[in-house]
């Protein structure tokens, strides 16, 4: 989920459909303007006892913050009923916030090559490193909680977070672990047009599941195994059917912005952001909003601003909000960050790497793609590829393909070093066929003795 982003002042109320799709069409932009966009949050612990910290607990959430501020980061400020409270910060770096359970999330400023999100991340760890060990503070690089229940998890102060804290249960039956109990890393990149889009976006959500389990690296709840290879991606498939899921309409013909937003526009809302507060919105439609008939605001119709609000609550495995966000892989180890990032830009950035990545996999029916979205939460690579042998096999040709794009681009750094190097940790998964999920639970079972505790020392930035 992305940090909340105040509303334009003065933006004019909407009154036509245009300018709904045209904060998707307003994303398209030449290639030599495609910038990459690498978000990754992680879960904050006391290293005391490796309990979750509260916001306001002395060395807590709330001092992490403002820990932060010693390099630079300014901090954004939400009004709450005990006073105004610091929720995220902002910097040359991008964004710092805050998930619902205090999961401590950089969404990196856009920058041109891998090279650079790697240095982002780098900075941000270090970072997050030197303040945690003033505070007793520890980071966890993990997709799902490994031994803490809902009950034992803060709630940040956070209005947004209220309203979605009261809809969830009515929805799904795991929504509430989604928000409190996992972390993920994601990817955000660019489109020329239209046409371009529609084919980075059929790309990604067919291989979207062959991503998740690359990164699958949540076998654990509450202290045992769970039966999962990714925990994290089986929970989106019981948060809310409405707002999640594959979008099967991504495949059919005439897919395109206008299609997009028409399936936003039947995703139930959450809230509206007036006067720096959330009004309670769950459930009721943007259409009605569109038509001046939003119970809460009767009369009143939504800015560019609302419906760029409303973009941001849908959660399929691919997002379009004017750039192309890829959802699918568990929070994970440093290397892991960019690795990901290197994984997408080069199948999409890099024109004859998105076309062999397409041959791939445009024949998959739509039961192909459930099928995969259904098995690979468990099975992760040893799922069946729809075009025969496992999603090992598939996992070899895709980052073969991965690696071509990225030496085409030949972006290198001051070394000389492309960044064809990122992609390493996957080609050892795919050579071995171990996730760090498969990795972890041999060790549950084996040295560490069956306490996860070992996870703290071992999974940590």
């Amino acid at each position: 989920m992305s940090n909340h982003t105040a509303s334009l002042a003065g933006d004019a109320p909407i009154e036509t459909r245009d300018q709904l799709i045209g904060v998707f069409e307003s994303g398209s932009k030449p290639a030599a303007d495609w910038r990459i966009g690498t978000e990754h949050e992680k879960f904050v612990y006391r290293t005391s006892d490796h309990a979750a910290p509260s916001y306001d607990e002395p060395n807590g959430i709330r001092d992490l913050l403002k820990g932060m501020e010693a390099y630079g980061w300014e901090p954004v400020v939400e009004d709450h009923i005990d006073g105004p409270n610091v929720i995220a910060l902002k910097g040359p770096d991008g964004a710092i916030s805050l998930e619902p359970a205090g999961q401590f999330e950089l969404s990196g400023a856009p920058v041109d090559d891998i090279h650079a999100t790697c240095a982002e991340s780098n900075r941000h760890l270090k970072q997050c490193r030197e303040i945690g060990e003033k505070l007793g503070l520890g980071f966890l690089g993990l997709g799902f909680w490994p031994d803490k229940t809902r009950d034992e998890l803060p709630v940040m102060p956070k209005g947004r977070y209220a309203i979605m804290l009261r809809q969830m249960p009515k929805v799904g039956g795991l929504g509430l672990d989604m928000m409190k109990r996992t972390c993920t890393i994601q990817t955000n990149l660019d489109y020329s047009s239209e046409a371009d889009m529609v084919k980075k976006f059929r790309v990604s959500m067919a291989l979207q599941p062959l991503a998740t389990a690359l990164f699958a690296n949540s076998p654990f709840t509450e202290g045992k195994p769970n039966g999962f290879l990714s925990f994290r991606s089986h929970i989106w498939t019981d948060t809310d059917p409405h707002r999640t899921g594959t979008l099967p309409f991504v495949f059919d013909d005439g897919f395109g912005f206008e299609r997009y937003a028409d399936y936003a526009l039947d995703v139930p809302m959450y809230f509206v952001y007036r006067d720096g507060g959330y009004i309670d919105a769950a459930g009721l439609s943007f259409r009605d909003f569109l038509d001046g008939r939003l119970t809460p605001l009767y009369g009143e119709k939504p800015t560019v601003a609302d419906w760029k609000d409303h973009l941001s609550t849908a959660f399929p495995e691919v997002r379009l909000k004017g750039y192309l966000e890829m959802r699918g892989a568990d929070g994970g180890r440093w290397d892991r960050i960019c690795a990901l990032s290197a994984l997408w830009v080069g199948l999409l950035y890099d024109s004859t790497a998105l076309d062999a990545a397409w041959d791939l996999c445009k024949g998959w029916s739509h039961a192909d793609h459930a099928r995969l979205r259904e098995e690979v939460p468990r099975l992760a690579l040893k799922a069946a590829s729809p075009n025969g042998g496992t999603l090992q096999d598939l996992a070899k040709q895709v980052l073969k393909i991965a690696d071509a794009g990225l030496a085409a681009r030949a972006r290198l750094n001051g070394a000389g070093d492309s960044e064809q190097g990122f992609l390493a940790p996957l080609f050892e998964i795919a050579t071995s066929g171990l996730t760090n999920a498969d990795l972890m639970l041999a060790a549950y079972h084996g040295r560490w003795g069956g306490d996860v505790a070992a996870v703290y020392a071992e999974e940590s930035y």
